[in-house]
């Protein structure tokens, strides 16, 4: 994490509780980036995180009409 926000490594543990959590959530998507297999994981998970249907995705993959 010290790499991702450049700056030594003391510095990470002097980092407030929600700076920390952020840049550790930043630093792990950020690692996850570098790979397709990571790219694909992320992707994944972004759709599953998702709560209101995607009705034109639908539409086009399984036909219908527009309400």
């Amino acid at each position: 994490m010290a790499d991702y926000l450049r700056v030594p490594v003391t510095e990470v543990g002097e980092l407030d509780m929600i700076a920390y959590l952020s840049a550790r959530r930043d630093a792990y998507i950020d690692r996850l980036s570098a790979t397709p297999e990571g790219v694909e994981y992320l992707n994944e998970a972004w759709r599953l995180e998702q709560t209101e249907p995607d009705r034109a995705a639908s539409r086009e993959v399984f036909g219908g009409r527009e309400v």
